[in-house]
């Protein structure tokens, strides 16, 4: 990726990190994602169009790599203001049906688009001249009807549609969790005030999130039939911490560039100078 383009993701998903710990009013907290997303975005097509001189390759990788990690932030606020503002008055059993339809919502987008679906998780390239090079679309590659509408010189026919790709996966995440406070309400509000708790977990929320995802890879909890939602919740009562969207932080964690087990890397490399250390006592 160019530089300048990771530099400002980085950006951009260090302020959103930021507003997402800062901020706990979910619509306060998406109008603040969403105007910096925008803001990231122009600055992100001042830059792209800038450079002008750009080989076929090269424009691919843009709009099949790099801006959908922006639009697809945007999407993602968007859709969670939409579901948030719309909740209906009721009890948990409304609320629940609510957030159940929005799912099958993804679900029907996903089936109206399986084609591109499978192409893009599968890695395949052969259509990219058409899908991510700008001004050479096909109408009969299923376009949406407002590419028609959007500056051509920043858009082609499907870098919107990996955008909704990315965007989706994060609403699903999003969707699942507020279903499953629901079902855990009284659990939750419990753990939260365990006055028996000792330990308190004080390094960054991702760093546990990171280590449960590899212990329960590894199959380390009654011989592997525990699920990720009961370990993630056993973490939070014995740390006494709450790992809010774990799933959505892991897709993060997923995509980083460099050291996705960043602190999985740090325990090793602290552990071995330890061994080292002929004065550590044991």
């Amino acid at each position: 990726m160019n530089a300048k383009y990771n530099q400002l993701l980085t950006e951009l998903t260090e302020q959103l990190n930021f507003i997402d710990l800062e901020i706990d009013d979910t619509l306060v907290r998406c109008e603040k994602a969403i105007e910096i997303t925008v803001k990231s975005i122009q600055k992100l097509k001042t830059l792209f169009l800038k450079e002008k001189l750009k080989s076929q390759e090269q424009e691919i990788d843009f709009f099949k790599n790099i801006k959908p990690k922006f639009t697809s932030k945007l999407i993602y606020y968007n859709i969670v203001y939409k579901i948030e503002t719309k909740i209906p008055h009721g009890g948990e059993r409304v609320v629940k049906k609510y957030l159940n339809n929005e799912l099958v919502k993804l679900k029907r987008y996903f089936d109206n688009n399986l084609d591109f679906y499978k192409y893009y998780r599968t890695g395949n390239n052969y259509l990219d001249f058409k899908y991510f090079v700008r001004s050479n679309f096909d109408i009969k590659l299923t376009i949406d009807s407002f590419f028609f509408e959007v500056d051509h010189n920043f858009s082609t026919s499907h870098d919107f549609k990996v955008a909704k790709i990315l965007a989706h996966d994060l609403v699903q995440v999003y969707l699942e969790d507020r279903l499953l406070a629901i079902s855990n309400k009284e659990p939750k509000e419990k753990s939260q005030h365990n006055h028996n708790a000792k330990l308190t977990w004080t390094a960054p929320k991702v760093a546990l999130i990171e280590l449960l995802y590899a212990l329960q890879s590894e199959k380390v909890f009654n011989n592997g039939t525990t699920d990720l939602k009961e370990i993630a919740k056993y973490f939070e009562n014995i740390f006494n911490v709450d790992l809010g969207q774990y799933r959505r932080t892991f897709l993060e964690i997923r995509v980083r560039k460099t050291e996705r087990t960043k602190f999985l890397n740090t325990l090793k490399d602290t552990l071995e100078k330890r061994m080292n250390n002929s004065d550590e006592p044991i």
